[in-house]
């Protein structure tokens, strides 16, 4: 009775809170499905960990929230940062969760080049500030490298020039990695070409370059924007291989020459510091061996200038020789006598010492006497070690007993037992708690289940698709409905009812009559 006079007092419509709201979701999506909002970022904390950005754009007197999904975060071609001035491009559409707006940004640019150079300077103080672009750490190129490569389109006229001035300089080997060097995918192609020519092995069936160039034309700051992302920046500055850089004309700047071993102003000049010119090597060999030559000779006849010179200061061989062979002759002379002196010396006294059985026997008598003595001291000694070990045992047996192993085991078994019984009581304790707590459950499940209120009596009202009808302004006449009672299910047909009100989509300027089912505008 109380909602008939409910409905009687007003005409107004009722609908749900996700009704409203998806009503302003599909309104504001269709009004803005494509738009361009120029703001500062606010609230950057970089991707989150899904990989998407949440963050917002401002001005001085506004705000909106803002969101990069992971897709699109890796087609932008610049990282958003804190308190850059962007464009930003995509549909604005509600967050139901927090009944708000966002806008779901397709593209994202920066406010102009002067934003692009204020982004710029930023990156090069970071990467400053790390030492990237220290001279301490670049690395010399090899005066003669063997094999060269060279990052770069492979239809531009960039690549002809450099194979050209090679050839003409010094003929030798060329690897061209072939990139694009302008658009979104330029950072990412430069960087992989740079990590791939360093995974390259020496002996490998392509050997890794002695030197690398990064090659383009000159452009404006947007088009060699490319290179200057951080990412590359860094890639060159990790290279093992000396890089040279010759991006844009001798006026343009990126952060890759910053980084680079070497900078070249145009790719002519990067293929010129690259290599020799062959026939002036060739010449200067010529020259230098020709000099080479003369010296030698001039070193060789001063040498023999001088040997000829000691030689006459030498005295003859006959002289040299002359004292030497006197006293050898002497020496001659005497050595015959010398040594039939000696031989008598010998025989006189050898028999002056003559061996008999009896000397023999008192030297082994005296060997026997020594060796029994050592042996009785040795005998000795080996038996007072042995004493001396087995008093050292006798002590220390008296102090082993298994008496405290056996307490120490008593005590730990009687310990354990304790243990056992605590736990048995705490499990039975909980289990008690357990077993309460789910009949206490149970309980409350059957006090509160709607098959309670069925047994009073009572019956709930389903639709054809088995949905809950609770008012009678959701039936309408002639409809199937599905009675459940406690005992089993039956089967209706609504004979009255009233029509549900549609959802209206767009505000409705005309005033609905009274009576009459309102519109939600």
């Amino acid at each position: 009775m109380s909602e008939a006079a409910t409905e009687s007092r007003s005409n107004a419509t009722e609908y749900t809170v996700s009704e409203i709201s998806g009503a302003l979701k599909r309104t504001v999506e269709d009004a803005f499905g494509n738009v361009r909002v120029r703001g500062e970022i606010s609230g950057y904390r970089g991707p989150h960990s899904s990989g998407h950005a949440y963050f917002a754009l401002k001005d001085d007197r506004a705000r909106i929230e803002a969101v990069v999904w992971k897709t699109t975060m890796a087609r932008l071609k610049f990282r958003p940062e804190e308190g850059m001035e962007v464009i930003a491009s995509g549909r604005l559409t509600t967050y139901p969760g927090k009944s708000n707006y966002q806008i779901v940004i397709d593209n994202l640019e920066p406010a102009g080049a002067g934003a692009l150079m204020a982004l710029l300077e930023e990156r090069k103080r970071r990467l400053q500030a790390e030492g990237l672009f220290d001279a301490g750490r670049k690395r010399r190129l090899p005066f003669m490298p063997r094999v060269i490569g060279v990052i770069t389109s492979p239809t531009g006229s960039v690549i002809r020039d450099i194979i050209h001035r090679i050839k003409d300089r010094f003929p030798l080997t060329v690897l061209v990695w072939p990139v694009r060097v302008q658009g979104d995918t330029t950072a990412k192609e430069v960087t992989a070409a740079v990590n791939g020519f360093n995974a390259l092995t020496w002996d490998g069936a392509i050997r890794q370059p002695d030197l690398l160039i990064v090659a383009r034309g000159g452009g404006s700051l947007e088009d060699l924007w490319g290179f200057n992302d951080e990412g590359l920046a860094r890639a060159v500055a990790a290279s093992r291989i000396p890089i040279i850089s010759a991006v844009g004309h001798e006026t343009d700047w990126t952060l890759v020459d910053f980084v680079a071993d070497m900078r070249a102003p145009t790719p002519t000049g990067a293929a010129e510091m690259a290599v020799p010119v062959k026939a002036e090597l060739e010449a200067t060999l010529a020259n230098l061996g020709a000099r080479l030559s003369a010296c030698t000779s001039r070193h060789l006849d001063r040498k023999r200038q001088a040997v000829r010179a000691a030689a006459r200061a030498l005295p003859s061989p006959d002289q040299l020789l002359a004292l030497p062979r006197r006293r050898f002759d002497e020496a001659t002379s005497r050595l015959g006598r010398g040594l039939t002196v000696s031989i008598e010396r010998k025989r006189a006294r050898l028999e002056r010492q003559r061996l008999t059985p009896a000397t023999l026997s008192r030297r082994l008598n005296e060997t026997l006497r020594l060796t029994g003595r050592d042996i009785a001291r040795a005998r000795a000694a080996f038996f007072a070690v042995v004493r001396q070990s087995r008093a050292r045992f006798q002590r220390n047996s008296a102090r082993l007993s298994p008496a405290p192993v056996v307490r120490r085991q008593k005590l730990q078994a009687d310990t354990l037992a304790g243990l056992t019984r605590r736990q048995e009581q705490a499990m039975a304790r909980r289990l008690d708690r357990l077993r309460a707590a789910l009949t206490q459950a149970d309980r409350l499940l059957t006090t509160l289940s709607h098959k309670a209120v069925l047994a009073r009596g009572f019956a709930l009202v389903k639709d054809a698709d088995g949905t809950v009808v609770k008012r009678v302004a959701e039936l309408a006449p002639g409809a199937a409905l599905q009675l459940e009672f406690a005992d089993g299910n039956a089967e209706a047909i609504a004979t009255s009812g009233g029509a549900r009100p549609k959802l209206a989509a767009k505000p409705s300027g005309k005033a609905k009559e009274p009576g009459n089912q309102g519109s939600l505008f």
